[in-house]
């Protein structure tokens, strides 16, 4: 059996096993589905926003408002420049609302020539809520509360860091983009998949039957969206892990199961944890 029989042969038996196919090939990438029937698959792009300040001052950021570095302008725009290359033409455009998100969504849309694509913003979408340890280096947080519990906060499904303190949070509140929110203190993993869960049924479904979307956010909120996609068990939302700017395109099935997955920069792809 030649190499190529042998990789063929793997794909049919996943087919056959209900198991997504992380492809390395390209041909769907730039499927038209906008003439599709209702019942046609999509494609839906998941992105995380480029490089941040605090990002790359080793801060811990959760939903302080924080722009992008030069680096991460950079990274938005290659991230633009593959969808272009690849034709990947987009209907609905989604995010949060944190500046590191939107303005990496924005400049995406510029260099693939889609700025006209309609965009929606929700705090839904925004960042897991890091408690006190939002501003804080994060050697220093593990030097000051613990190796071990900070790594259970930052990776783990339960854990919530301490809350944010009264002062900082009820400025947090008073932000106008939050008007009508109740704003956290803090929030572990489940809380952000809590959020997500509501906003998949009563945006990005919607969102789907009219075709491509491309959602720009963050990386837990990122990590709790496909954790929901692919059912992962603990063990595996804790080894998530989600690269800046780096195209991650997911064809869903009618029911919007994933069925074929691939990272437009192979070099920088993250591995994906699909279920057995």
């Amino acid at each position: 059996m030649t190499t190529e029989q042998a990789a063929n042969s793997t794909t049919r038996h996943a087919i056959a096993a209900g198991q997504p196919q992380i492809l390395q090939q390209q041909e769907w990438y730039a499927r038209d589905d906008r003439t599709a029937s209702p019942n046609a698959m999509r494609r839906l792009i998941l992105l995380r926003h480029g490089e941040s300040q605090w990002n790359a001052d080793n801060r811990f950021t959760g939903w302080a408002d924080v722009d992008l570095t030069s680096s991460g302008e950079a990274q938005a725009e290659a991230a633009g420049k593959l969808l272009r290359d690849h034709s990947v033409d987009v209907e609905t455009a989604l995010t949060s609302m944190l500046t590191r998100a939107i303005r990496t969504l924005w400049i995406v849309l510029h260099a693939s020539d889609q700025t006209f694509v309609p965009e929606g913003k929700d705090y839904l979408l925004n960042e897991r809520h890091y408690g006190a340890l939002t501003g804080m280096d994060k050697d220093e947080a593990a030097h000051r509360f613990g190796a071990d519990p900070v790594a259970r906060w930052r990776r783990g499904l339960t854990d919530r860091p301490p809350p944010m303190a009264g002062p900082d949070h009820a400025e947090l509140a008073r932000d106008r983009r939050y008007r009508g929110v109740a704003v956290p203190r803090t929030e572990n993993l489940y809380d952000v998949m809590q959020r997500i869960s509501a906003w998949r049924r009563n945006t990005l479904g919607p969102a789907l039957a009219i075709g491509t979307v491309l959602v720009v956010a963050h990386g837990n909120s990122l990590r709790a969206l496909l954790s929901l996609f692919l059912t992962l068990a603990e063990a595996e939302i804790m080894r998530l892990e989600i690269p800046h700017a780096n195209p991650l395109m997911i064809r869903l099935d009618t029911q919007a199961r994933p069925i074929e997955a691939a990272y437009l920069d192979p070099a920088r792809a993250a591995p994906l944890p699909w279920p057995s």
